[in-house]
């Protein structure tokens, strides 16, 4: 006789978490992201990234911005989850301006706001959850960006998501976005891309795992080739992307 299986069935209040997540974290969001390269289109012109070092690439990326942005995403998460909307606002500028300040290129920081605020812009229009007005307008007040990291993370903890799942979820939309992006400017395949995805898997894992015994005061993030893609962006010939 076969021993019975521990039901492993989510709940239905699970199962509706997880399909919010999963249209929060959907690449083609109506936030702008298809716009943005973050520098890799000089990268690619200047001959310095090609497809066949794009995985190679794209972990270390995650092992460097990666971080960065899942940190910001977990302690914004955890605003949404304190009392006191006078705390909640000035940490929230915190780590957006913390953010802000270590990212050293204007090209990627401006993106990277410009991203954070049509996504808190599209998630304030899906219902009226604890925390997002409160967190826009005390940026709007200070003139403080909102990064994408920091709203997916507020937005991620005010829906009730299980915070682990968030933060992959964001790690997975940001590399499928850079690959998407990469697909436009370099000659790479919807197989090769699928399987780039797929074997950066692990590598999304073990950031999120490393992530959690970091805050924003701890965590580093160099990547200068990448910052010098972002300066030069704008004096690139032809573009096909604002970043």
């Amino acid at each position: 006789m076969k021993p019975e299986r521990e039901s492993t069935a989510l709940t239905p209040s699970e199962e509706l978490a997880h399909l919010r997540l999963l249209h929060l974290a959907d690449s083609a969001l109506p936030i702008g992201s298809l716009a943005h390269s973050f520098g890799l289109e000089t990268l690619v012109s200047a001959e310095l990234l090609r497809a066949g070092d794009l995985g190679e690439f794209l972990h270390g990326y995650l092992q460097e911005m990666g971080m960065l942005e899942v940190v910001a995403c977990r302690e914004a998460f955890h605003l949404a989850h304190l009392g006191g909307e006078a705390f909640l606002a000035a940490r929230w500028i915190e780590i957006n301006d913390c953010l802000s300040a270590l990212k050293p290129a204007h090209e990627s920081r401006v993106a990277s706001a410009a991203l954070g605020r049509n996504f808190l812009h599209v998630a304030m229009g899906l219902g009226d959850f604890h925390g997002l007005r409160e967190a826009r307008e005390a940026s709007l007040g200070c003139g403080s960006l909102i990064h994408q990291s920091a709203a997916f993370g507020l937005v991620s903890g005010a829906l009730g998501f299980e915070e682990m799942r968030a933060v992959l979820a964001y790690l997975h939309q940001m590399s499928a976005c850079l690959i998407s992006a990469c697909q436009r400017l370099m000659p790479l395949g919807q197989t090769e891309a699928a399987r780039i995805l797929w074997n950066l898997k692990p590598a999304m894992m073990e950031v999120a795992a490393g992530s959690t015994s970091l805050t924003l005061e701890t965590v580093s993030c160099t990547m200068p080739l990448l910052d010098w893609g972002a300066m030069e962006h704008p004096a690139l010939a032809t573009r096909l992307f604002i970043s």
